[in-house]
């Protein structure tokens, strides 16, 4: 089952990255794909309640969905996420 979440400060291709990272430890979480236009992320699940958990990680790492309060705390850890997935992808 596919379910896709739009969400709130996604940037680039670091915060791509990280979110992707951060996704991926999910147990259940099949397959991640993620569109930096729109904004989007699809998860491909088999379990109804591992959506729960990703919205939860997403907020914690600096992207609630879009609906979500959007605090300055959200902004500025995206911020580094987009920074460290930006890292990371230059040194692989």
């Amino acid at each position: 089952m596919s379910t896709t979440i739009e969400i709130l400060n996604l940037k680039c291709g670091g915060c791509a990255n990280t979110i992707k990272k951060g996704l991926t430890s999910i147990d259940g979480v099949n397959e991640t794909t993620i569109n930096i236009e729109t904004s989007q992320i699809t998860i491909d699940t088999d379990i109804d309640s591992v959506i729960i958990s990703v919205k939860e990680k997403l907020s914690k790492m600096g992207y609630p969905e879009v609906g979500d309060v959007n605090t300055m705390m959200h902004k500025a850890k995206s911020f580094v996420s987009c920074a460290t997935g930006r890292m990371t992808s230059e040194s692989e």
